[in-house]
């Protein structure tokens, strides 16, 4: 049989492809706008049919139907770090969570410590040899489709096809189903005053010649729209977006300098605008990959000079960075943090970088802190963390005693907190 004929065995209605799944499956749904709206949406009118099915992801983008307290007996959603979709109902409860490296969710399902029966994914159309391109996230759901007993595609038009990594035969599919909604864009967050002044601290500690990861966020934007000078820069990454093409279009990024895959750029999941996607579709110079080859610190790590831009909620005056929850309360998750923290740590000649502002809620309250807040979870802990950022400077951390740290990092408080910061200090005996 052909691939041709294949795929018309395997096209389906969406209200059809549910009935692959079965009471108590675990379904895997990729990264961001790689989750398929007109698969979930099926899950969703047809969720009150089933009984304690799961649906697993990193980040969801959009508040579907089965994002529901009332039904969570019948499907429920369990995240692997909190997005806006998914917040209000992991802080009240009804929404699972699972606490991970985003590199090492691959092996949680290759050891069968998260189960993956299904797989619902967006995907490109299918090429003449039979492939489909999961280009917008290959991250763990290529690893879930390796395990998965059903692997269920919604094909679109709209989904580039990328290069990598990051295919599926249609001999691996179970059913597909057709839409041509355009894939979802997500804008560059705004950048004011404070995020333009810690952008700069930043770029002007990058060289020529480095690598890039840049995680999505006001700063780490920031610190992009300042780069477009530089030359010879490198992408190895988490996440590509909007930011990076930036770059490129300035002529800053070439990847000829990079050391490890030379002349090419490298991501688990996009993040952006049509321009974006349709910047990857069948671009020889982008390679989406798992996210256990982009970010284990030991792969990453190979690149000469890379850098790592990342933004964190609180830091203690040890540098343990509280990144992911607001005391005991979730709000996100790890993500790649402490992967390409470590990864940068392991660069010949990379810098990591933390970035927040010194304040929040009007300057009413100090992110720079004497200790973390009760309950905060320790996303990123004090031996890995390197150079710290605030609009009011940078504190480099590596090497240096607790009193040094604490110094350091008073040094880039807000001035109204540093006399507070240093009382403290002293009664903490590391000043």
């Amino acid at each position: 049989m052909s691939v041709q004929q294949l795929y018309a065995q395997k096209k389906m209605t969406a209200s059809d492809v549910v009935q692959f799944v079965k009471n108590g499956d675990m379904i895997i749904v990729p990264t961001g706008v790689g989750e398929p709206p007109a698969l979930l949406t099926a899950l969703s009118d047809a969720r009150r049919s089933f009984t304690d099915v799961k649906v697993a992801q990193i980040l969801a983008i959009r508040k579907f139907g089965y994002i529901d307290p009332e039904t969570v007996d019948h499907v429920r959603h369990v995240a692997l770090f909190y997005g806006s979709a998914t917040r209000a109902g992991g802080q009240a409860g009804w929404v699972d969570f699972i606490p991970n490296y985003f590199s090492e969710i691959p092996s949680l399902i290759r050891r069968n410590q998260m189960p993956a029966d299904v797989v619902f994914s967006m995907a490109s159309p299918m090429d003449k040899h039979g492939y489909f391109s999961l280009s917008l996230a290959a991250d763990y759901t290529m690893e879930a489709i390796a395990k998965a007993r059903a692997v269920v595609l919604e094909v679109n038009p709209n989904v580039p096809f990328a290069f990598g990594n990051c295919h599926v035969h249609i001999s691996q599919v179970a059913a597909l189903v057709e839409s041509d909604t355009p894939v979802l864009e997500v804008g560059l967050p705004q950048i004011g005053p404070v995020q333009e002044a810690i952008g700069k601290y930043v770029a002007d500690l990058i060289e020529d010649g480095s690598t890039l990861q840049i995680g999505y966020g006001g700063i780490p934007d920031a610190v992009v729209m300042q780069l477009t000078a530089k030359h010879d820069l490198g992408v190895h990454t988490e996440m590509i977006g909007d930011g990076i093409l930036t770059l490129l279009e300035a002529g800053a990024v070439t990847n000829k300098r990079k050391n490890y895959m030379p002349g090419k750029m490298v991501a688990t999941f996009a993040l952006g605008s049509n321009k974006l996607y349709q910047f990857m579709d069948r671009n020889p110079a982008l390679e989406m990959h798992p996210v256990d080859f982009t970010n284990p610190p030991a792969l990453a790590g190979k690149n000469d000079k890379l850098v790592a831009v990342n933004a964190t909620l609180q830091i203690d005056l040890l540098g343990q960075c509280g990144s992911e929850s607001l005391g005991h309360v979730q709000y996100s998750g790890t993500g790649g943090q402490a992967d390409f923290v470590r990864a940068a740590n392991m660069s010949n000649g990379g810098k990591s970088f933390i970035v927040l502002p010194s304040t929040a809620k009007d300057n009413t309250i100090s992110r720079i802190v004497p200790v973390l807040s009760p309950g905060t979870h320790v996303s990123t802990s004090k031996n890995d963390v390197n150079y710290v950022v605030t609009e009011f400077g940078v504190a480099q951390l590596h090497g240096k005693s607790a009193k040094q740290r604490a110094r350091e990092l008073i040094g880039i408080a807000h001035p109204d907190f540093r006399a507070e910061l240093i009382e403290q200090a002293k009664l903490m005996k590391v000043y």
